[in-house]
């Protein structure tokens, strides 16, 4: 790379730092606290992943959704999931409409998954026949419709929100379609100074509002630009035994992915933390990515693709157990 080249790809990071760090602090206006929940989702949006976002009723998920529409230039669309919807309330269907001569003909009448960010809330209140019908909207950008493919606006990007599963009236989601989300996050209660400070913005007079910083086109520049980011070979080997540790019968796997891991994860997850870990470099303002930034991406893009056995899903081993024992054992090989 020449002096040149190194001075425009500097100033390109430069600028994406800048809309990266503006667009989280615009939904940093109305979300309080959640920082990190919150820069995992910034960062699935610009690697163009989807977002599961996991948590008791109140804690702000579909808020965080809302506000971060409200920051992009981008068509929002809600889809509020309950037992009784159906495929084709979220895709579209064909209709039949009279033609000015008498005759008929069918149109298609997209649904409301015609957008660019897509809230996809209490998802897991829906049948699974209706939450596999996101597969194909989730890995191609499209929709088939009675034989015929409808292409979505881009970017396109879901992020869906789901109750803990004991909780009643949920269904687990398929894990085929969990694979396809870039990452879970854990939303966790908020602590008193945080209570405190939602109370302040949901109580008074002015409420905020985060503003328009970012259009469609731009998120798309960053995109491409992540994957412009190099990465040492050793690196990603690192990256690569991660993932391959969560696989019971992998000479890396730990005692624990043995003992209680059915399923690993699948490429996806070496795509997603790649990625990931490619955008923390970007904001740490280095060109390079390192096993720390793995290691750092890991919890997020690997708790849902590990399936548990019988055995530990009777002794309520949780899979960021799992991942934790994973980074200590793959660490500990590669030193």
């Amino acid at each position: 790379m020449t002096d040149a080249d190194s001075d425009l790809m500097r100033q390109r990071l430069d600028a994406f730092r800048a809309d990266f760090l503006r667009l989280r602090q615009e939904v940093s206006k109305v979300i309080v606290g959640q920082l990190n929940i919150l820069d995992d989702t910034l960062t699935a949006l610009v690697a163009g992943g989807h977002v599961l976002l996991e948590g008791v009723p109140g804690l702000g998920k579909t808020l965080l959704v809302r506000t971060l529409a409200d920051a992009l230039h981008l068509k929002f669309q809600r889809i509020q999931f309950t037992p009784d919807l159906m495929p084709a309330d979220l895709i579209g269907t064909n209709v039949v409409l009279e033609t000015p001569d008498g005759g008929k003909r069918f149109e298609f009448q997209p649904g409301p998954i015609f957008g660019n960010v897509l809230l996809a809330d209490e998802i897991n209140r829906a049948t699974p026949k209706t939450q596999s019908a996101l597969l194909e909207a989730m890995q191609e950008h499209s929709v088939t419709v009675a034989g015929q493919t409808h292409r979505l606006s881009e970017p396109f990007f879901v992020l869906a929100t789901q109750n803990p599963l004991e909780m009643e009236g949920t269904y687990p989601l398929p894990e085929a379609q969990l694979d396809r989300f870039f990452c879970k996050l854990i939303v966790k209660f908020p602590n008193t100074n945080e209570m405190e400070t939602i109370l302040d913005r949901t109580t008074e007079k002015s409420k905020p509002q985060a503003e328009t910083v970012l259009a469609g086109d731009r998120i798309l520049e960053m995109s491409q630009l992540v994957r412009e980011i190099p990465i040492a070979n050793d690196v990603r080997r690192y990256g690569i035994s991660l993932v391959m540790a969560t696989h019971p019968d992998h000479e890396l796997a730990a005692p624990i992915t043995r003992k209680y891991v059915r399923y690993g994860a699948s490429p996806r997850g070496a795509q997603a933390i790649m990625l990931g870990a490619k955008i923390k470099a970007i904001l740490d303002n280095r060109f390079h990515v390192s096993k720390e930034d793995l290691r750092a991406m890991a919890p997020a893009v690997l708790r849902h693709r590990l399936i548990l056995n019988f055995e530990g899903q009777a002794e309520g081993v949780s899979t960021d157990d799992v991942v934790q024992q994973i980074l200590k054992s793959v660490k500990e090989v590669e030193m």
